[in-house]
């Protein structure tokens, strides 16, 4: 049920699906109700190049926005140019291998060059703001593939590709805000995106954590997608679940989550209150599409969303998202 009113626009689609764009302050409050939808899959649309979701809020996110743009080839380089005070605007060619975790400060765009690849180790964003990652694979790190902490804030990360690494692909924690975790691929991988390390940080993190999860396909990837504390609202939306052996979504320590027009498929347990030693957050599910998957678990209510979006039909979302998601299926 709804406290409040939303407004919901039926757009027009391919092969006849629908999407539906749902315009901000509309909406109050959401309440718990689980909705199983049913039907034909559409064809493919084109991926989304456009920033949706928490990154719009807090002014915005343009990263390096027309600073000079620096091709980097190695992880000195990229290290340098990642690191630097000032805007820029860095284009990553070819595979560079490295370890650790690289810093990178504000006013950043990191893009990735066809074929680009981060191979053994991972970003850090600590404390700084406004950065954009796009189009790149991370293979192999050691630590997280990208790491958001203390109060980092106006980040967008998009059209990536995350596998074989060692602990999150995204993880983000301790005060963060205002991210939005777009068009990425996950796959032969465990933990995916944490969202919020420790039960104990609460002072920290209430009234921050708000990131969007958009159109990501978790492609066999175990658990963490993602897992959620004391953010509140979170919104995770048109995602692609696959065979993921652990679970999909996990609110929990007050946290409050929107899970809607998502594909869950081969996924016993798609999303529930609680994890592990952690208490239970609230989860708001509606309009989810299930193919040989549970149904899940939700209770409570979830504060209302502030941006506007185009939500795409459950039952569309397998093809869209396949179609789209990961690096190389975008021009940047």
């Amino acid at each position: 049920m709804l406290a409040g009113r939303r407004r919901l626009t039926l757009l027009a689609t391919t092969a006849g699906a629908t999407a539906a764009l749902v315009t901000a302050g509309m909406l109050t409050s959401v309440t718990a109700q689980a909705s199983p939808t049913a039907g034909a899959e559409s064809a493919p649309q084109a991926a989304s190049t456009a920033l949706v979701g928490w990154a719009t809020q807090n002014g915005g996110t343009t990263g390096g926005g027309s600073a000079p743009t620096t091709t980097v080839t190695n992880a000195s380089a990229l290290t340098s140019a990642v690191g630097s005070s000032s805007a820029a605007v860095i284009r990553v060619s070819g595979t560079i291998s490295c370890s650790g975790m690289i810093r990178v400060r504000s006013n950043k765009t990191i893009l990735g060059n066809p074929g680009a690849t981060i191979s053994g180790c991972g970003f850090t964003v600590n404390g700084n703001s406004n950065v954009i990652i796009r189009n790149l694979t991370f293979r192999g790190w050691g630590d997280d593939a990208i790491n958001v902490e203390q109060s980092a804030k106006n980040l967008w990360i998009d059209h990536n590709t995350f596998t074989d690494g060692n602990d999150g692909a995204v993880d983000i924690k301790r005060g963060s805000d205002f991210i939005t975790v777009s068009w990425n691929r996950v796959y032969g991988h465990d933990k995916s995106m944490l969202l919020g390390h420790s039960d104990d940080n609460a002072s920290q993190d209430r009234g921050h954590l708000r990131v969007t999860y958009h159109h990501n396909w978790f492609d066999g990837s175990n658990q963490r997608h993602p897992r959620v504390r004391f953010g509140n609202p979170v919104h995770v939306y048109n995602n692609y679940y696959y065979n993921n052996g652990g679970y999909g979504v996990a609110s929990t320590e007050d946290a409050g989550v929107l899970v809607e027009g998502n594909y869950f498929e081969n996924v016993d347990d798609p999303f529930h209150l609680g994890e592990g030693s952690s208490g239970p957050g609230t989860l708001v599910a509606r309009n989810n599409h299930f193919v040989n998957s549970g149904s899940g678990q939700a209770g409570g209510s979830v504060a209302s969303i502030p941006y506007s979006y185009t939500l795409d039909s459950a039952s569309s979302v397998k093809s869209i998202v396949t179609a789209g998601a990961g690096a190389g299926r975008i021009s940047v």
